[in-house]
């Protein structure tokens, strides 16, 4: 049967498809608009199956505050291309939207909302995903509820978005920490809630860090007393290359190899524990004051070096911050 400009603009308005997809979706299913709309969705299907696999690197990330309601929400795709059509950017606002709404807890409860169209969340970034060619998939739902919470997307760009929630009402000092947020990357908000897991690991790593800092400074030492450089016989590479430019001969090469080997093992088996102890746990305090919101030092205020705590004092002595979220797509 013949299908009309107007029978192809009805579905293409509904689906989002291409006009080709959807003449033929129509011609397959002679007219009937809800066994085309089916087929458009299982083309979506084999689709977003067949590109499982990719890697969704590129994506839209919105914040929303509503009603004592904030939320992240990132639908993410292949590329940037498709990240920034107006489409896929309106199909995310229209999840958050909904999720808002409904004040999702989870990203189990986002997908299976029904959107205005009709539609459930998850069948529509499928739908998408058939329209785009790319593989889609909803990441990044973060939530924060209560009042005082102020959002901030990072330059507008959808790629980076935060919230920060305060004991009270400051819309300004709210802004400013959210853009903290955004810069500064912040792993918990204090000392206090940073996981106990977090804080072994980062001693662990900051005990062998150390270890092999102070074994690698006496190996230098010796090195320097045997007149040997030990920029020339830093690594097994390095000397070789020098060998053959003729800064290094065979045997000082091996001289150099065997006093590395002879020192090393020596300092690692006389390492003064105490020490190592203190600056391992030195390196956790810095870890600690980088890496907590309220101890890091404030990025927007007037260059006086006040940590986050210092300066919301300067602003009001009763300012304290309940919570915060980020979310990037980028690789950090």
């Amino acid at each position: 049967m013949a299908i009309s400009i107007d029978d192809i603009k009805k579905l293409r308005a509904m689906t989002g498809a291409g006009l080709a997809d959807v003449k033929k979706a129509l011609t397959e299913a002679e007219g009937d608009f809800d066994k085309a709309k089916e087929l458009l969705r299982e083309r979506g299907l084999a689709i977003a199956a067949k590109r499982s696999d990719r890697e969704t690197a590129n994506g839209c990330v919105l914040v929303k505050v509503e009603n004592g309601f904030g939320a992240t929400i990132a639908l993410k795709c292949e590329t940037d291309f498709v990240a920034n059509g107006a489409d896929f950017i309106a199909l995310t606002q229209s999840i958050l939207d909904a999720a808002i709404a409904n004040k999702c807890k989870t990203l189990d409860e986002v997908n299976e909302l029904t959107l205005a169209d009709g539609q459930k969340v998850k069948d529509a970034v499928t739908q998408r995903s058939g329209i785009t060619g790319e593989k889609m998939e909803l990441d990044g739902y973060l939530v924060l509820e209560g009042e005082n919470i102020e959002a901030y997307d990072h330059m507008g760009k959808h790629t980076l978005a935060t919230m920060v929630q305060l004991n009270k009402a400051n819309a300004e000092v709210g802004h400013k920490l959210a853009m903290q947020v955004a810069a500064m990357k912040p792993v918990a908000l204090n000392a206090d809630s940073v996981p106990q897991a977090v804080l072994d690991e980062e001693y662990k790593t900051a005990v062998e860090k150390t270890k092999l800092e102070q074994v690698e400074k006496y190996v230098e030492s010796v090195l320097k007393k045997a007149g040997i450089n030990p920029n020339l016989v830093d690594s097994e590479d390095h000397i070789e290359s020098n060998i053959k430019k003729g800064w290094l001969t065979e045997e000082d090469a091996q001289k150099a190899r065997e006093l590395k080997e002879k020192a090393a093992a020596e300092k690692a088996a006389n390492l003064p524990a105490q020490m190592i102890e203190n600056i391992a746990k030195g390196r956790v305090a810095k870890f600690l004051k980088e890496n907590c919101l309220v101890d890091q030092e404030f990025q927007f205020g007037d260059g006086d070096k006040a940590t986050v705590t210092m300066w919301m004092q300067a602003q009001d002595k009763e300012l304290q911050i309940v919570d915060f979220k980020r979310f990037t797509l980028a690789a950090e």
